[in-house]
């Protein structure tokens, strides 16, 4: 009975609006930036299409609709541990099989914006993460991680949000041993607001991109290009990432939520 009070006090706090819902998502359309990888190592994902299959007309009087073609991990998306070679053998590993109750959580939002700003090739380190627990409290298990770098504002041109030149992209991200700290405390996942959960840099760390290595390894979820994290407290915000249940499944795009007490 106090578990259903709690859920109808929650129910009335959201139809008052006490309680905030925060879009963390990008636009998901032809323009949405996609990650480039280099010819020799990866296909790159095709760009996202819309086409109409009745738009109220002789296909179909009364409705509209569209199919789509698009790759799993376009736009703010989802990575479910069988999207890397580390993870490929968890049999609840995929969209069709995850446990959805770790979809919803407490987050932890760092907020390196400051630092990104002036570095894009920023890394967050294990003494960043300990500085920001002692100051907002611990990381605990169970919870969501995200980095917020205000890098979302680059998503209108594809060429700012990869940022990458002859040497390569430069985006901020976390180190492997950060990652690693994180993997420690039993977080359900990471974010970021980059093309992907790694640095720009992460091809050449050890392991190579160790945001995706070493979290898919643990059984652990990735959230890549999200928005709005500036939106949300250090602590205090719930965050809803729910991946399509797509049979077998590396990754879906999504549609992001917070839920963030109204200020």
């Amino acid at each position: 009975m106090e578990t259903q009070k709690l859920l109808g006090e929650f129910a009335s706090q959201l139809l008052s609006g006490a309680i905030e819902v925060v879009d963390l998502s990008a636009v998901l359309g032809p323009d949405t930036p996609l990650i480039k990888l280099p010819p020799e190592l990866a296909v790159d994902t095709p760009k996202v299409e819309i086409h109409a299959i009745s738009a109220y007309d002789k296909n179909g009087p009364w409705w509209a609709w569209n199919w789509l073609k698009l790759g799993e991990h376009s736009g703010t998306h989802f990575d479910a541990p069988i999207h890397w070679i580390s993870g490929k053998d968890y049999a609840d590993g995929s969209t069709d099989t995850l446990a959805v109750q770790k979809l919803v959580g407490p987050v932890n939002v760092i907020d390196c914006s400051k630092e990104a700003a002036a570095d894009a090739d920023f890394l967050l380190t294990v003494d960043h993460i300990k500085a920001w627990e002692a100051e907002h409290g611990a990381i605990n298990a169970g919870e969501w991680v995200v980095m917020r770098t205000d890098w979302y504002k680059k998503n209108g041109s594809e060429a700012a949000f990869l940022n990458a030149n002859e040497t390569g992209p430069h985006t901020p991200g976390p180190t492997a041993e950060a990652i690693q700290y994180l993997i420690s405390k039993d977080i359900v996942g990471w974010g970021s607001e980059t093309i992907g959960t790694d640095a720009g840099a992460a091809g050449g760390m050890e392991p190579p991109f160790p945001a995706h290595t070493l979290m898919h390894k643990a059984n652990k979820f990735g959230l890549a290009s999200l928005c709005h994290l500036d939106r949300l407290p250090a602590k205090g915000a719930v965050l809803i990432a729910a991946p399509l249940k797509i049979e077998h499944g590396t990754g879906s795009p999504i549609r992001a939520l917070a839920l963030v007490p109204r200020k």
